[in-house]
C-alpha cells in the first residue's frame, strides 16, 4: 500500500489534514519540484500559497509534494523516533522509518531531486544557493525534529545538510519554508518584474539600496532629490552608493568578500 503524499500544484494549493495519494495525473511533469519530508504535512503550502509563490503554484510553475513521515513509523503507534545511541536526552528519528520514507519520495520522480537535510551543522543557505536550486529540476528536504536524525541515512544516502542561521528551530518545517520561498521566486515567471532580482539585495554582492515612493514629503522627510531628478545616470549611480554604503556599514563579510573577488578578477 503506498503511502500517503500531498500535493500541491495546478490541481489545488489548499492544506489538508488527511494527505492524499499522488498520482501521475496531479504531478505536472515539467514544473520546478519541492518534495518536503515532514511528520507535519499539513503545515505546507503555509505562507507559500500566498501571494506570488502561491499564484506560481496554481499556474503550475512549480508544484509541491508534502510527504507525511508517520505512516511510516514502527509498531501499533507508529514510532518515528527511539532514545539515542549511547544515552542523552531527547530522541532520534530511526534510520529504518526514514530510509523508507525517503524510497518512497524518491519513486515519486522519474529521477531522484537533489537531497538535503536542514540542520543548524550544514552550508548555510544564502542567495547563491537559492539560485543553484532554481536551475535545477527541484529539491527535496528532509525536516528532521527531536534532536534530529540517524547520522547513518545522511552517510547511506549521502544527503547534504543546509542551515538557515546560526540558531536552533524546533523542526525543519519553517527553514524549508523559508528556502523554498527564496527559491521559487527565482523561477522563470514568478516574478512580474524580472529585472527586480538584478536590483535585490545580495544578486550582485551587496545589500539593497534605499527604497521611496510617494507621498513626496511624509512627517517631515522627503525622497532624495536625485531620485525625482529624472536622470537615469545619476540614480543608478546614487543607488549604488548606497548599497556600497550599506554593504562596508552592516555586513563587512559581504564587502570582504566582494573586494576579494575584485582582486582574485584583476590579478
Amino acid at each position: 500500500m503506498s503511502k500517503p503524499a500531498k500535493s500541491h500544484g495546478r490541481k489545488s494549493i489548499s492544506a489538508s489534514l488527511k494527505p492524499r495519494d499522488l498520482t501521475e495525473e496531479n504531478r505536472l511533469a515539467r514544473a520546478w519540484t519541492a518534495q518536503v519530508i515532514t511528520l507535519f504535512p499539513q503545515a505546507f503550502p503555509g505562507v507559500l500559497g500566498e501571494s506570488l509563490t502561491g499564484r506560481a503554484l496554481k499556474d503550475g510553475i512549480w508544484q509541491l509534494e508534502a510527504v507525511d513521515l508517520r505512516p511510516f513509523g514502527v509498531g501499533k503507534h507508529h514510532n518515528v523516533d527511539d532514545t539515542p545511541a549511547g544515552g542523552g536526552a531527547g530522541m532520534v528519528l530511526r534510520a529504518d522509518v526514514l530510509g523508507n520514507a525517503i524510497e518512497h519520495t524518491r519513486s515519486l520522480s522519474h529521477n531522484p531531486l537533489p537531497l538535503f537535510y536542514l540542520s543548524p551543522r550544514g552550508r548555510r543557505f544564502d542567495q547563491a544557493v537559492a539560485r543553484q536550486l532554481a536551475q535545477g529540476p527541484g529539491v527535496t528536504f528532509l525536516c528532521g525534529r527531536f534532536e534530529g536524525v540517524d547520522q547513518r541515512v545522511l552517510d547511506h544516502y549521502q544527503i547534504m545538510e543546509l542551515s538557515l542561521g546560526d540558531f536552533v528551530l524546533t523542526g525543519g518545517e519553517i527553514a524549508a519554508q523559508a528556502m523554498l520561498d527564496a527559491t521559487v521566486r527565482l523561477l522563470p515567471g514568478v516574478l512580474g518584474n524580472e529585472t527586480s532580482l538584478e536590483e535585490e539585495s545580495f544578486s550582485n554582492g551587496l545589500l539593497e539600496h534605499p527604497q521611496y515612493t510617494r507621498p513626496a514629503e511624509w512627517k517631515g522627510h522627503t525622497i532624495p532629490d536625485v531620485l525625482l531628478s529624472g536622470n537615469h545616470a545619476e540614480i543608478e549611480k546614487w543607488r549604488r552608493a548606497q548599497a556600497e554604503a550599506l554593504t562596508r556599514a552592516r555586513r563587512p563579510d559581504l564587502w570582504q568578500a566582494r573586494m576579494a573577488r575584485k582582486s582574485d578578477m584583476s590579478e
